[in-house]
């Protein structure tokens, strides 16, 4: 079937803005309206660049690069000379290039310019990152150049809407009834896909319904670590030397909900880095274990802190990975968690997450719109509301919590009363050490 543009969609094609925000709700359209655009410039004007970007290169194959190869190109450029996981661009019978990057990447995508880019999921991106793509315009092949960002929406605070209000961005709504799949023009009704997805979407509950569903740049109300700043705690690659520091792991066990393996250094000062994480649903403790034991050769860790599972234990323990039970109470668990997050006097936290650590993308969690790694479920982990309409800060809601709670085992490992490592901040209860019992095998595990 001929594509055709609608709504939003519509003004981004029509639009030679320099910066062009397209923000909406899940299943707009968005994504493949933007590259349309994008592979009509390349096609139109010979010998000119595109740029199509996410956070993280890996992030790209199964999703964007699927939507452009499947759906967009019909003519005009070969698919054949690269695999998708390793393609690097795409190369048009006219001269014209698509580069293919991510930003955990970005001497190779920043030492060229471009036409046009199109960058997706942009929420992802600071606005460093963005600043840093737009010096890239300036190849100078087409008569206007242009960088677009797709995205659903996010807090209000957000830098992308900020850079909008200010006037800097043209923004162009993308709404449901702009997806022809969703839409029936002719009946002016929804058609049967578009039913089902609404309902779908239409689970969802605060926040995420309402910038998913409804579109609208929400805040999350009473949020569980409202300390949690990416521009603090993510931080774009290792400090040097981290091979050498101690290293723990952590695990939270799930099938339906994500099984999330967090690889821990602790640098001589006693900070907690994540630099790699298995985040993944629906793959049994086994399938797991030999991918912790793959990914984890060459290095040695003090510890591997669980969830209490005993079977799903049993079975690390057969793979070679002995474990520690983790401390369970929760609410000292979250005091140690703010504890970390906080800003000390030197201007630093106490734990980092590391760009680009979870070794790949959950697809199945991806297309329900749910969290595929730890950093995103700061943003979807909230206390519920009370009678009063305001956050009951007693138990969190338990979901969109499985990395946070791999997290919380790590800490309370190295800061909880009963540790052995160091004094939990915020307690008088003296330094004990874990008992025997908790022990499945020795603590260092050599998987």
């Amino acid at each position: 079937m001929k594509y055709g543009p609608h709504g939003g969609v519509l003004e981004v094609w029509n639009s030679r803005a320099t910066e062009v925000l397209v923000p909406g709700p899940a299943g707009t359209g968005k994504t493949r309206g933007v590259l349309e655009k994008v592979h009509l410039y390349l096609l139109k004007y010979p010998r000119t660049r595109g740029l199509i970007v996410r956070k993280t290169r890996a992030s790209m194959t199964e999703s964007v690069l699927v939507t452009f190869e499947s759906k967009v190109v019909q003519v005009g450029c070969t698919l054949t000379n690269q695999a998708r996981r390793t393609r690097s661009a795409y190369d048009y019978d006219n001269g014209s290039t698509l580069v293919v990057g991510g930003l955990d990447n970005p001497d190779r995508i920043m030492s060229t310019e471009y036409d046009i880019i199109a960058v997706f999921e942009a929420t992802e991106l600071t606005e460093d990152d963005w600043e840093k793509l737009t010096t890239r315009l300036r190849n100078s092949k087409g008569p206007y150049h242009q960088i677009i960002a797709d995205c659903n929406p996010a807090a209000p605070s957000h830098w992308l809407k900020r850079r909008a209000d200010r006037g800097i961005m043209q923004v162009c709504e993308s709404r449901h009834r702009d997806n022809p799949t969703l839409w029936d023009r002719v009946t002016n009704d929804w058609t049967p896909a578009g039913v089902k997805y609404l309902a779908t979407l239409s689970t969802l509950t605060g926040h995420r319904r309402a910038r998913l569903l409804d579109g609208r740049w929400a805040a999350a109300e009473g949020l569980v670590y409202p300390e949690f700043d990416p521009t603090l705690h993510v931080i774009k690659s290792m400090p040097a030397g981290w091979q050498d520091w101690r290293k723990i792991r952590s695990i939270d066990f799930g099938y339906v909900h994500p099984f999330v393996c967090s690889w821990w250094a602790i640098d001589p000062d006693g900070r907690l880095y994540c630099y790699r994480e298995v985040y993944h649903s629906r793959r049994t403790v086994a399938e797991h274990a030999k991918q912790i034991v793959r990914l984890s050769q060459g290095e040695t860790y003090d510890a591997t802190i669980t969830d209490h599972d005993a079977e799903d234990r049993a079975t690390l323990a057969a793979a070679g990975i002995g474990s520690v039970a983790a401390a369970k109470d929760h609410r000292t668990g979250r005091d140690a968690m703010h504890a970390r997050l906080a800003v000390q006097g030197d201007g630093k936290p106490r734990i980092f997450w590391c760009e680009g650590a979870t070794v790949e993308t959950d697809q199945d969690l991806y297309a329900a719109k749910k969290p595929t790694s730890t950093v995103a479920e700061f943003d979807s982990f909230v206390y519920p509301k009370g009678q009063d309409g305001k956050a009951d800060r007693e138990e969190p809601v338990k979901q969109y919590d499985d990395g946070l709670d791999a997290a919380r085992y790590a800490v309370m490992y190295l800061d909880g009363p009963r540790s052995s490592q160091g004094a939990w901040i915020g307690s008088s209860v003296s330094v004990g050490t874990l008992p025997p019992s908790e022990l499945t095998e020795p603590a260092r595990s050599w998987a």
